[in-house]
């Protein structure tokens, strides 16, 4: 008896020297194209924005189309001094409790950005190198330490368009034909993963998280889209599947359904991690609620919607 209470004591010491926690430590990420820096948001300060992500309380946020780019229900430009963000990130951060930021690589209005609880580390911010490889809005390497773990957060939010990256107006109607607007966004996936995971001799048993709006459909949801198995549009999921260790967290999880995360009928924002990763998941879900589901601007400006054209991705970890 005295030598079990010996053990159990020792047990406390231990845990309280190297403050484990024996039930994990519990990290809630959010993932969300806010389209136009929160376009929505300005009529408000925010608010609306502000209080639901408090409602969730996460611990890392990820943002795609993270730049003030247009004055609220209009198509009207923003003057880069009148942007509230880029710049106000670490302001309204702190409103949801988040005072960590981190801004990806870009090289237009549309880069990705993290705000965390915990401290962020900067590996690389990634725009893809003239002329051939460019990586058009951009993606970001950062680190995160959780409970003694490297958390690798990779961002990123690949070409939109059904043509190739800059094609002339009066060429895009044969570039769609020739699907290159699908081939550019491989390439860029390439790079990507070239640049991130696939450096890592060990990624396989890493901590690994990549994450953003990819503009591409996944074979896997070929019951909804009923595509030829040779679609184009397959390509870059393809490429994740067959040349990386990740897993596509919201198929893994519900593997017989399907969650559009747009306005319409596309899955196209994916969470992706690693099987150590994807083993702490507690839960995983896109969020369609009564302010994130997307609501067609009534006036029909461009393709704008309220709040965003995308659905959120939350994912609970219980890292240990």
């Amino acid at each position: 008896m005295k030598s079990v209470l010996n053990l159990i004591l020792v047990c406390c010491l231990a845990t309280i020297l190297v403050g484990c926690n024996p039930q994990g430590e519990k990290v809630r990420i959010l993932y969300w194209n806010i389209q136009n820096g929160m376009w929505d948001g300005q009529t408000d300060n925010y608010d609306r924005f502000v209080s639901w992500v408090n409602g969730q309380n996460p611990d890392i946020c990820v943002w795609c189309e993270s730049v003030s780019l247009y004055r609220s229900n209009s198509l009207e430009p923003l003057e880069k001094s009148e942007r509230y963000l880029l710049d106000g990130w670490g302001e309204l951060a702190e409103r949801y409790g988040h005072k960590y930021l981190f801004v990806g690589g870009h090289r237009d209005d549309f880069p990705q950005v993290i705000t965390s609880k915990y401290s962020i580390v900067p590996v690389s911010r990634i725009i893809g190198n003239e002329k051939d490889s460019i990586v058009t809005h951009g993606a970001g390497w950062a680190q995160v330490e959780v409970a003694g773990k490297t958390l690798n957060l990779v961002t990123l939010h690949t070409w939109p368009q059904k043509w190739g990256f800059n094609i002339p107006s009066e060429k895009r109607e044969g570039s769609k034909a020739a699907n290159e607007g699908d081939k550019y966004r491989l390439m860029e996936m390439t790079y990507i993963c070239e640049n991130t995971i696939l450096t890592d001799s060990l990624a396989k048993n890493g901590y690994w998280i990549m994450m953003g709006d990819f503009n591409a459909r996944s074979r896997v949801d070929n019951h909804i889209y009923n595509y030829t198995e040779d679609d184009t549009r397959f390509l870059v999921h393809d490429y994740i599947l067959s040349n990386t260790p990740y897993v596509d967290v919201i198929h893994e999880k519900y593997p017989d359904q399907f969650f559009t995360t747009t306005g319409g009928k596309s899955r196209i924002d994916f969470i992706y991690c690693t099987r150590p990763v994807y083993d702490m998941i507690t839960d995983a879900r896109v969020v369609s609620d009564e302010y994130t589901t997307p609501v067609r601007n009534p006036q029909k400006l461009s393709n704008f919607w309220h709040p965003s054209d995308h659905r959120p991705i939350i994912m609970d970890l219980e890292i240990k």
